[in-house]
């Protein structure tokens, strides 16, 4: 908020407040799963996200816009549940409710609650969008482009939206590259359907990799006059930086039970 962002995604810990309780797990006393393998308790997220919501609305005031993702780590009903418990507090959207296998709960979720939904940056196929758009099941397309196909296709789910008053957020986490910002700032530029774009700000390092990065102002994304995307790579800088990163998404439930990362 100090930086002038008005838009402002709220979490506890990891997806599902993953990291935010000191209790161990049966599985762990247990030995079983991996040894990294992370504990999510489904009760405890349930019920303090509707409390933080609560506390941030108190203090953020009611200029400030706030969103959440589920992360589709609880079971539909309990996130339906868990929705219309918030809705006192305005959301700006809540992403990701349901997985995609599980898109038929989209309408009993319409009909309980009129927060605000953003979906689809697990689709794979631009023919994913047709059926949840034409029956208005979400608010905002939450595309990640490379996982699309790229812009082209990104560009006709969005054309579609137009049609259905369905806007444009699409996924940009601290893993899309420069490139992926820049080619979402783009697309944001040239829709009409446009509604809000997730932002990083790129270190000192990336910077040396990527030329042209898009920056950030008072909450506003920015792209240079350079043509096409505007970023380019140095390959030789990007040589001094090998991928070493190991990372461990899988999640489990108290009795060792997997959930969905």
């Amino acid at each position: 908020m100090a930086d002038g962002f008005k838009y402002i995604r709220i979490q506890q810990g990891g997806y599902g407040a993953v990291g935010a309780t000191a209790d161990k797990p049966d599985f762990k006393v247990a030995g079983f799963g991996g040894e990294t393998d992370n504990y999510m308790n489904e009760r405890l997220y349930l019920k303090s996200v509707p409390k933080m919501f609560e506390i941030v609305r108190k203090e953020c005031g009611e200029e400030i816009e706030l969103l959440h993702d589920i992360h589709e780590r609880v079971q539909p009903i309990d996130a339906i549940n868990m929705i219309k418990r918030v809705e006192e507090y305005r959301p700006f959207f809540i992403e990701d409710p349901f997985s995609p296998e599980n898109m038929k709960w989209f309408a009993q979720l319409r009909q309980a609650t009129s927060v605000p939904i953003a979906m689809g940056e697990l689709f794979n196929n631009i023919n994913e969008f047709k059926e949840p758009m034409v029956n208005q099941w979400f608010d905002f397309i939450r595309i990640h482009v490379s996982q699309i196909g790229g812009i082209t296709p990104a560009m006709k789910v969005a054309r579609l939206g137009e049609w259905f008053n369905i806007r444009t957020a699409w996924h940009g986490p601290g893993d899309v590259s420069p490139v992926g910002h820049a080619a979402h700032a783009h697309i944001d530029l040239a829709v009409w359907n446009f509604g809000i774009q997730e932002a990083v700000q790129f270190s000192d390092k990336t910077k040396e990799v990527f030329s042209g990065c898009p920056t950030m102002n008072k909450g506003y994304m920015s792209v240079n006059e350079v043509p096409g995307l505007g970023v380019d790579i140095n390959e030789k800088e990007a040589a001094k930086y090998p991928i070493t990163t190991k990372s461990n998404w899988q999640v489990r439930k108290m009795d060792g039970t997997i959930i969905r990362p």
